[in-house]
Formats: structure tokens, C-alpha cells, sequence
């Protein structure tokens, strides 16, 4: 099976809901308690586009409460959106060029929130959002709930060598003279297959497609949800993922690897729960194993809200399971399309810049 195959299921998917009636009319509430709306099936209508832009990271701050007081939100928020009035004004057309390296010192502020001094993207091209997420009426500080201290509990050798590895293996080593722009070993441009998987267009960077479904805290934070009987259809903006649930079926043999998983949902009660199993070895969420295996459970928790709470596993990552949640809120925005590297020449320059100095460096000896 190959994401092509599960793009045009996705497409399926999207002809047959055109075919069911409209759900029920808005719900209404009693006893306090909400009654989301219905599709024909009977089941909660969770379709819509969702905006996952919040300022609430996976992982707490150090010294941070769980919590924030609506008063230490609000002041958080201001600042961030203070720096990014100041980040959004023009820049300076008879400005220096930036410094060597990837350093911020000197670069001015519009460069220096994106990607360093490079200036890769300058602020006006960023969203990660200007709000903490709120869940039960709470300014959250972390999407980690579980671990209580609201961090991610690593397994303290093998996991964190596995980590080092593959920042070994994606990216070099600086190299002589404090140089970044050159490996002090061979290896990291060697092999376009061992670029980064959000680098070669295959998944989104940091987790946005899922599962679990993270913020990227960048920008493309959309995302869409499509539902029949038989399948739930979540399509990413970041690298336009389409990830398909199948409902109510049963596992794919062990022997088939996705990149997205296989997951396969059920109803319980009012929330659609999503168990996935049979990740590829290469996707390596938080450096995972291909045993890693995410129950994630999606509930409308009003019209306009969505509460996302997730569970991973990983004996050979995590010293326990750990779990997260963070709230879905709606959107009227439309997603577009996402043309990953097209036209982009970077990667072949990058392979070719390489082979034209290991030539040098043996012409040299």
C-alpha cells in the first residue's frame, strides 16, 4: 500500500460523503451536558477544518506551572504578539547582509525569529499561533498532561543514543574553523535518502500529520476532517498528508509498514478513538521504533471545538506510556495547496556542491 493508494481512498472518501444527507441541525444542550450534532449513521458529526496553531508546547517550561491564570496568559500573549508587530515591519532595503553561519547576533529581528541568521523566512511568512490552547477552561502550558510534570519520559540510554544518531546521520557537523557550512565528516549529503523526511516532502515536519497530530508551531496548521461509516479522512495542509481510518476492521499484518501507521477507529460513546500500530522504522516520532503505537481519541466538545488527546507507547523509547491533549478549535479558513519542492533545485545543488568538494579535497592531496 502506498500513499498514492491512500490519496485516492481519501478522494473516495471525499465522493461518498457528497452522497449522504446533511446531519441533524445544530445540537442543543441540556443539563449542562453538550449533544453534538449527528451524521445519518447516528454517530457525532466531527467534520470541519481546524486551526492547531497554539502557543502551548508538547513539553512544559522549566519552572512552569500546569496551568497559566487567564492574567499570566494574557500578559504571555501580549508579548508575542508585541514581537510580532515589531518582527512584521519592513526591513531595511540598504541593510548589511547577514552574518556568516547560522548566528543571530547583528540580524535583525524579522530574520532572527525564523530561521536564524540565514533569514531563510522572515517573520511575515510564520503562524504558530497566538494563543495557549484551552482545555476544561484552562490556559494550558503543556500539551503533555501525563507524566504529571509535563515531559516526555525518555528511556535514558537507548532512546536518547538512537536520538544522537540520527541528528548524526541529518545533519553534519561543523567543520574546520567553527565552519557550519562544512561537515567534519562524510555522510550527511551523501545520500538524498538521508535527508530528513520532511526535507525530501514525504510527511510534514514535527509531527502535523500524526499520529499524534502536533502543532508545527511554523505555519500550515490546518486541518481537515472528512467522515463516512466506513472511513475518516484527515487531511494535513503541511505536505497535503492524507491520512486515512478505517473503521471498525482489523490490523494490517505486521509485515506491511506505513508511514502514516494503520489505524483503525471505533466509537465509544460519543468519541472516536483511532489505534495505531504498523509504523515504518524510518518515521521515528521523537525517535520511536516501528513498535510505536498511538490510541488517540477526538471528541466535539462544542460547536466550534474539537478536544484531541493522545496516548503513545514505545518500551523501546519511553520508560512508560505518556499521554497529551490540547483542544481543536474551528475555522472558516481554506486550505490550499501545498506544492513541496516543486521547481525547488536545493537538494540536487546541495548532492552536486558536495561531490564538487570531496573532487577538490582529492584533487588537493
Amino acid at each position: 500500500m502506498t500513499n498514492r493508494v491512500l490519496l485516492a481512498s481519501a478522494l473516495g472518501v471525499v465522493a461518498l460523503l457528497l452522497s449522504i444527507p446533511t446531519a441533524a441541525q445544530t445540537a442543543k444542550t441540556s443539563a449542562g451536558k453538550y449533544h453534538p450534532p449527528r451524521m445519518p449513521d447516528g454517530h457525532p458529526d466531527l467534520q470541519g477544518t481546524y486551526d492547531l496553531a497554539t502557543l502551548t508546547p508538547l513539553e512544559r517550561p522549566a519552572g512552569t506551572k500546569a496551568v497559566y491564570t487567564r492574567e499570566e496568559a494574557a500578559k504571555l500573549e501580549a508579548q508575542v504578539a508585541a514581537q510580532k508587530e515589531q518582527a512584521d515591519s519592513p526591513l531595511s532595503p540598504d541593510r548589511t547582509a547577514p552574518p556568516k553561519g547560522n548566528g543571530d547576533q547583528g540580524t535583525p529581528l524579522q530574520y532572527r525569529l525564523a530561521t536564524g541568521g540565514t533569514g531563510g523566512y522572515n517573520y511575515g511568512w510564520l503562524d504558530p499561533g497566538t494563543t495557549y490552547s484551552v482545555v476544561n477552561g484552562e490556559k494550558r502550558s503543556s500539551i503533555v498532561v501525563d507524566p504529571p510534570d509535563g515531559h516526555i519520559p525518555f528511556m535514558p540510554a537507548a532512546a536518547r543514543q538512537r536520538m544522537a544518531t540520527l541528528r548524526a546521520l541529518f545533519n553534519p557537523s561543523q567543520g574546520e574553523n567553527n565552519d557550519p557550512g562544512l561537515e567534519k565528516d562524510p555522510g550527511a549529503y551523501d545520500d538524498p535518502e538521508r535527508r530528513t523526511l520532511s526535507e525530501r516532502c514525504i510527511l510534514g515536519f514535527g509531527s502535523t500529520s500524526g499520529p499524534p497530530a502536533l502543532p508545527d508551531y511554523f505555519y500550515n496548521n490546518l486541518h481537515q476532517i472528512v467522515q463516512t461509516p466506513t472511513s475518516v479522512m484527515i487531511l494535513s495542509e503541511m505536505v497535503h498528508d492524507a491520512r486515512i481510518i478505517r473503521m471498525n476492521e482489523q490490523h494490517l499484518p505486521s509485515t506491511i509498514r506505513l508511514w502514516l501507521g494503520d489505524s483503525v477507529g471505533h466509537w465509544e460513546g460519543d468519541t472516536l478513538v483511532v489505534d495505531t500500530t504498523n509504523f515504518t522504522d524510518k518515521t521515528r516520532f521523537e525517535g520511536s521504533t516501528e513498535s510505536l503505537h498511538v490510541i488517540e481519541r477526538f471528541t466535539r466538545i462544542d460547536d466550534h471545538t474539537l478536544l484531541y488527546r493522545f496516548t503513545v507507547e514505545d518500551p523501546a523509547t519511553f520508560s512508560r506510556p505518556w499521554t497529551g491533549e490540547y483542544s481543536w478549535p474551528a475555522t472558516d479558513g481554506l486550505i490550499y495547496e501545498y506544492a513541496c519542492h516543486e521547481g525547488n533545485y536545493a537538494l540536487g545543488d546541495i548532492l552536486r556542491g558536495a561531490r564538487q568538494r570531496d573532487a577538490a579535497a582529492k584533487a588537493a592531496k
